[in-house]
C-alpha cells in the first residue's frame, strides 16, 4: 500500500485513502471513516488485493459509480486488471489516458426469509444452497412466471456475466463474456444428470422458491450470508439498476485474462 501511494504520488496525483487502511500501512494521507465515503471524494480506487477485496469494495460502494483498478495481490484474481508487481506500468497507462472503463452489471435479490424483508446487491451471484447438513433440497425455479423446473441437489446459483468465472464455473456453468448480457443459471451437483446451466436475458426475472421441509437453507450474496430460509420462502433475482466500474488497462482483453488464469495449454497465442 505504500509502495502504491508513492507511486500516485510521484504522478503528480493526490493520494487519499480508508481510515482502516491508513492505520495499517502507516500512511499521514488525507484518510475517510469508510469505503463509501472516500469513494465519494476521489475520482479512483486502487484495490489491492484478491477477487474477494473487490467483491466487498463493491458492495460498500452499493452502485456509487466510481472506477475501480483492481491490483492482484491474491491468486487467481479474475476481477483485477494488474498484478502487483506491474503497478508502475499500469499507472503510466492511467496518466496517459490509455485504458477504458467498462459498466458490470449487478444483480438484486429480494424476498422474505423466514417473515423478514430481504434486499441485497451482488456482481459476481446469489447463492441458494443447505446449509452446514450436507442433504438434498428442492427448489422450483421459474423465469418471468414460467416454470424453469424443480432442481434437486445441494443448491443453486445465478450469476451474471461477471460471476460466470466464479463459483458458477467451479459447478460446472460456462464462461461467460462480460459483455453478454446474460444470467447463468447453474445447479450445484444436481441429482439429474440432464440437469445442466440454462443461459437467459440479463432483463429476465427469476424467482427461486424453497420446496424442501425442515431442511436448513441459505441464501448468500457474493459469499455473504444473507439470511435462512423457510420452506415455501421464494427469493426473485433481476438486474440491478446498479453497476460496478472496473477500469481496464490498454488493450487488455477478457480471453487474454482466461487463458492466463485458467493456464489453458491447448492456446497457440
Amino acid at each position: 500500500m505504500r509502495h502504491a501511494a508513492m507511486l500516485v504520488a510521484r504522478g503528480g496525483r493526490t493520494v487519499a485513502v480508508e481510515a482502516q487502511t491508513a492505520r495499517i500501512s502507516g500512511l499521514q494521507s488525507r484518510s475517510f471513516p469508510n469505503t463509501h465515503a472516500l469513494a465519494r471524494e476521489v475520482d479512483l480506487l486502487l484495490v489491492i488485493g484478491g477477487d474477494g477485496t473487490i467483491l466487498r469494495v463493491v458492495g460498500d460502494l452499493d452502485g456509487l459509480g466510481t472506477p475501480i483498478l483492481g491490483i492482484n495481490a491474491g491468486r487467481l484474481g479474475f476481477l483485477t486488471a494488474v498484478s502487483s508487481t506491474d503497478l508502475s506500468a499500469a499507472l503510466q497507462k492511467l496518466w496517459k489516458n490509455d485504458f477504458t472503463i467498462e459498466g458490470r452489471p449487478l444483480i438484486r435479490a429480494t424476498g422474505k426469509c423466514k417473515g423478514k424483508r430481504l434486499e441485497m446487491t451482488a456482481l459476481n451471484e446469489i447463492v441458494i444452497s443447505h446449509g452446514a447438513v450436507s442433504r438434498v433440497i428442492e427448489l422450483d425455479v421459474r423465469v418471468n412466471g414460467g416454470m424453469l423446473t424443480r432442481y434437486r441437489g445441494d443448491g443453486l446459483i445465478v450469476s451474471s456475466p461477471t460471476g460466470s468465472t466464479a463459483y458458477s464455473l467451479s459447478a460446472g456453468g460456462p464462461i461467460i463474456s462480460p459483455a453478454a448480457d446474460v444470467f447463468a443459471i447453474t445447479p450445484i451437483c444436481a441429482h439429474a444428470l440432464s440437469n445442466r446451466s440454462v443461459i437467459i436475458s440479463l432483463d429476465s426475472i427469476v424467482e427461486v422458491k424453497l420446496v424442501s421441509e425442515e431442511m436448513e437453507t441459505i441464501v448468500a450474496a457474493d459469499g455473504q450470508l444473507l439470511s435462512s430460509l423457510n420452506a415455501g420462502d421464494a427469493i426473485t433475482i433481476q438486474r440491478s439498476r446498479k453497476v460496478a466500474n472496473m477500469v481496464q488497462l490498454g488493450d487488455a482483453s477478457f480471453f487474454e485474462t482466461v487463458r492466463h488464469k485458467l493456464n489453458w495449454s491447448g492456446s497457440s497465442v
